[in-house]
């Protein structure tokens, strides 16, 4: 990174149990119009709280695994560049002393530019960069951001490190130190907003972030940090915020709205709590809701204890959308009081990159585009995810088999290296493909998504034929004599694509004719049928083994060994040593749909 890039960074500690600031002196003249007339009614104030979510590492609009701008069907686009003119517009139309900019978590995980400085130019090195989002969110002005639970996917010191590179406060109210039970994080931020002729309105952001971190990044944070649920936490701070004088409470949480989870019974808090949180903890304005990927451009919901109207909304993830909290308050009886809250959607398609941000970041996006079309193999066909869901494709045998062989080396003289090795992976994408001919990193990084690292499992075959039920259930039961839609044939009951597992090493039918939970048929190793007493090492990613997926057996099972390598590199380092990438060295038919014993493909 040049100089200059380095010397970008302002900073700044945040300390204490919460973050207050001051907004500016006096409303611009463009807004004197939000204030009423001092001779006639009441006074009135309108404030607009800006959010985003799940930024996930996206600062242009761009696809590291394809190299080209990003398309989809819908014609979306996304990138913090974008979302800075977005910004920059409703910054002109309000007022930019009268907007709040927040976001709901999930910052420097999710593309290879968050991985470049993550791992290989990493900003927790003596003298490392500054990280791209840092720099991009400094520039564009966040007021707070929430801790998502993929913040901690690089371990505590990297989040430190970015934490203390941010001129905001990363929020996380029900993040504890495990051994005072104190805020690891700021729980809050309180900003003053100044009124001609009246008392400064003064907004509350409480940050709430997911309790699900507790299994999925287990090995960063047990003994060090905790994370009960939101409810009680909100329950905890939106009275400590209104007692301190909040006019106006939002909250911006890393937890969708469906009231689901996805780690079954293992934690006794909801991973997508965001809706309780409206319902059950009296004194919140608003909610920008994170972490679930889903659009939600305004919903309502009735507090049970007050029966007011607390309004939620998810912008789309990725930088494809903003959210605009309209907060209209007046001021009677000696007090500013919210008299109406409004949602609603910007769209990031809707407008050009920032050419500030794309000047700021050039040089970091070149890196790693340069990166990542690096060649390490050849591949004698193509492959592709395309039918992954589906049909047994090779192209995911690849990572049971690079999982296999890892494993199998680790435990190489050891009690457990005469078990045999079987290996699970998810089909991530629907769209990736590993061209015939000149393999690069971002092929790769395009099968493989995550940052999963490898952990070894000790299973019994009793205990895998309750696994594989399990992963059945991602299929829609359909009768034999019925039409079968590839469309509509997989994710039921919403369960997504990453939560249905092969399982290399056995054979197995699954009839889809079934109901759910006797779906596995024919189960076979080497032959013979599965023998439910035989033990096997298992090789999974850290989400399955800490419970990610609510998988049965795999999270309680007996752990062997791990890695903090990622399953990705791990990929990359055994094309690059085959320099021959043929499935003929990977791939085999393990598995088949069937209805009634009859092949469905």
């Amino acid at each position: 990174m040049p100089l200059n890039r380095r010397k970008f960074l302002k900073r700044s500690a945040v300390t204490g149990a919460g973050v207050a600031l001051a907004g500016s002196a006096a409303a611009p003249a463009a807004r004197a119009a939000s204030v009423a007339p001092a001779k006639k009614g009441p006074k009135r104030y309108a404030l607009t709280v800006m959010g985003t979510t799940d930024l996930h590492g996206h600062v242009f609009n761009w696809d590291y695994f394809k190299d080209a701008e990003y398309a989809d069907k819908a014609g979306n686009a996304m990138g913090l560049a974008r979302i800075s003119t977005l910004v920059n517009q409703v910054r002109q139309e309000k007022g930019r002393c009268n907007t709040l900019l927040l976001d709901a978590g999930d910052t420097i995980q999710g593309t290879p530019l968050t991985y470049y400085y993550a791992k290989v130019d990493p900003i927790t090195a003596k003298g490392g960069p500054v990280h791209p989002m840092a720099q991009a969110m400094n520039a564009i002005g966040y007021d707070a951001v929430a801790l998502g639970n993929h913040e901690f996917n690089y371990g505590i010191e990297t989040l430190r490190k970015f934490e203390s590179q941010c001129h905001f406060p990363l929020l996380g109210a029900n993040a504890l130190d495990a051994k005072t039970q104190r805020p690891a994080f700021p729980p809050y931020l309180i900003k003053k907003f100044h009124v001609p002729g009246a008392p400064p309105v003064k907004v509350a952001v409480l940050g709430l972030t997911n309790p699900g971190i507790a299994i999925w990044d287990k090995a960063y944070v047990q003994g060090r940090l905790t994370f009960p649920g939101l409810e009680e936490q909100a329950a905890k701070w939106v009275p400590k915020l209104r007692s301190m004088g909040a006019d106006v409470v939002v909250v911006s949480a890393h937890s969708g709205s469906s009231g689901t989870s996805s780690y079954g019974d293992q934690l006794p808090y909801v991973e997508n709590a965001a809706a309780n949180v409206a319902r059950q903890v009296p004194g919140i304005d608003a909610i920008l809701v994170g972490h679930a990927h889903v659009e939600i451009p305004e919903l309502k919901v009735t507090n049970e204890q007050t029966g007011k109207t607390v309004v939620l909304s998810e912008p789309l993830c990725f930088a494809e959308r903003l959210t605009l909290f309209d907060i209209e308050l007046v001021f009677a009886k000696g007090r500013w009081e919210v008299e109406s809250v409004a949602a609603s959607l910007r769209n990031a398609n809707t407008v050009a990159d920032d050419p500030n941000i794309t000047k700021l970041l050039s040089d970091e996006h070149a890196a790693v585009v340069k990166y990542v079309n690096q060649v390490v193999g050849r591949a004698t066909e193509t492959l592709t995810t395309v039918e992954a869901r589906y049909k047994d494709a090779p192209i995911i045998d690849l990572i049971t088999k690079v999982q296999e062989d890892v494993v199998k080396a680790a435990l190489a003289g050891t009690e457990y290296a005469s078990l045999p090795v079987l290996a699970q992976a998810s089909p991530f994408s629907r769209t990736s493909e590993i061209p015939a001919g000149d393999v690069t990193i971002r092929d790769l990084s395009s099968l493989y998504v995550y940052d999963n690292t490898l952990v070894a499992k000790l299973m019994t075959g009793a205990q895998l034929r309750a696994y594989l039920e399990y992963s059945a259930e991602y299929f829609v039961q359909t009768a034999a004599d019925a039409t079968v839609d590839v469309e509509k044939l997989t994710n039921a009951g919403g369960r997504p694509d990453y939560n249905y597992d092969y399982v290399s090493g056995l054979r197995y039918d699954i009839d889809i004719a079934q109901a759910a939970g006797s779906r596995v048929k024919n189960l076979t190793y080497r032959g013979a049928p599965l023998d439910d007493a035989q033990q096997f090492v298992f090789a999974v990613n850290n989400y399955r083994a800490n419970g990610g997926g609510a998988f049965p057996y795999v999270a309680s099972a007996k752990e062997l060994w791990s890695e903090s390598t990622e399953i990705r590199t791990r990929i990359a380092e055994w094309v690059t040593a085959k320099g021959l990438l043929d499935p003929k060295d990977f791939a085999s038919v393990d598995w088949k749909l069937t209805r009634n014993g009859t092949a469905v493909f």
